[in-house]
């Protein structure tokens, strides 16, 4: 397991370094907080690693409502248990000890006692839920990954890295692998099914894997640039079509060509491009399956024909919205599992400091990286 000596604290003082989106558009700074004090049953991590995935470029542009800025970005984290105020336990029961790796659910605060989560089991929908590095400003703590410390208040559910499972390759993984998982639960994929995912970002390669890994027959990756549908093949594609090579009319055309005429049983939206919608309606077979995963942010309309595009195909639409606890849980035992199955760490672009986050957000918003990775310890 990667580790590193404990330079968690930037200074003699106590003070802590993170990076911040100070406002929608920017900038992003390197700030200094207060070592937090533990409250009973909350623990202290010095951060390993986090993430920066397509949310935060959204993030740093304002298209998510409800954001407190400033903001410490970083949503899926790992780290070692530096303190602990009282016993603490992780999702097994076990009690959180210092030294141990752990990695933590984002979302915080989900009621349980709802009707959404009691009636209609869709915790994601609770509306008394938080998110870690997406809906806590800076001004409440240390609350994002892209932190040499992070605050895990009390009732944080927390994740045991396996022995097994190095943290970076866990950070491969990140956000991307249990979102994926939700998809891939909704998509309902059957052995040899066909399926096509549109997107060959984080999301979309880890949706390419977890089909492989569910017995999909023909899996199609749409996306681009060619490094990343390189990576998506890696990860179990048979096809990777260039949609920069297509027209948007041609890019249906072409996934047909790959079904016999049909279209693909299932198709899997990952880009967050609205205009991904009608095409991926018109690539699945008629009586198939649509799941959108990728549309987090309101990133615009788009036109479709309820006839043609719907109803004519006899179409099951699907979405879904963020993970809970069950699909990060399952994510970290499947990496754990598979650790050599797949070469995972292909994802994985580069590690920056604190002091380049502002560089990680712009190689991922232009494509040049793949998934890019904070380490405060660099």
């Amino acid at each position: 397991m990667g580790d590193g000596n404990d330079n968690s604290k930037a200074d003699a003082n106590g003070m802590v370094k993170a990076a911040v989106i100070v406002a929608p558009g920017g900038p992003v700074e390197v700030r200094s907080f207060p070592e937090p004090e533990l409250e009973p049953g909350a623990a202290a991590l010095e951060t390993l690693y986090s993430e920066v995935c397509g949310t935060d470029v959204h993030l740093l542009h304002g298209r998510l409502a409800g954001v407190p800025y400033p903001l410490i970005p970083g949503h899926i984290s790992v780290g070692r248990v530096a303190e602990t105020n009282g016993r603490v336990r992780d999702v097994d029961g076990r009690e959180v000890l210092p030294g141990e790796i752990v990695t933590f659910l984002d979302v915080h605060g989900t009621c349980h006692s709802c009707w959404y989560c009691l009636v209609a089991k869709a915790s994601t929908r609770c509306p008394s839920r938080r998110v870690y590095g997406i809906t806590y400003g800076a001004e409440e703590g240390l609350l994002g990954g892209w932190s040499e410390r992070i605050y895990l208040k009390p009732g944080v559910r927390i994740v045991p890295l396996p022995e097994a499972l190095d943290p970076l390759l866990y950070m491969a993984g990140g956000c991307a692998l249990p979102t994926a998982l939700h998809a891939i639960d909704r998509a309902e994929v059957r052995l040899g099914a066909s399926v096509a995912i549109q997107g060959s970002g984080p999301v979309g390669l880890m949706a390419t894997a977890l089909a492989r890994l569910s017995g999909a027959g023909t899996i199609i990756v749409l996306g681009a640039p060619q490094k990343r549908l390189d990576v998506a093949l890696a990860l179990g594609a048979d096809h990777a079509i260039d949609i920069d090579a297509l027209a948007p009319e041609q890019r249906p055309e072409a996934v047909r060509g790959l079904t016999s005429g049909r279209g693909a049983d299932i198709t899997i939206e990952c880009t967050g491009e609205p205009s991904a919608i009608r095409e991926g309606l018109r690539m699945t077979r008629d009586g198939g399956t649509y799941v959108v995963v990728g549309q987090y942010t309101d990133a615009g309309d788009v036109t479709i024909n309820p006839h043609a595009d719907l109803n004519r195909k006899h179409l099951d639409v699907r979405a879904c919205w963020g993970i809970d606890l069950s699909h990060l849980y399952r994510a970290v035992q499947l990496l754990a599992r598979h650790r050599e199955t797949f070469p995972w760490r292909t994802v994985i672009s580069g590690e920056y400091p604190l002091s380049r986050a502002a560089d990680a957000l712009r190689d991922v918003e232009d494509r040049r990286a793949v998934k890019a990775v904070i380490n405060p310890r660099a």
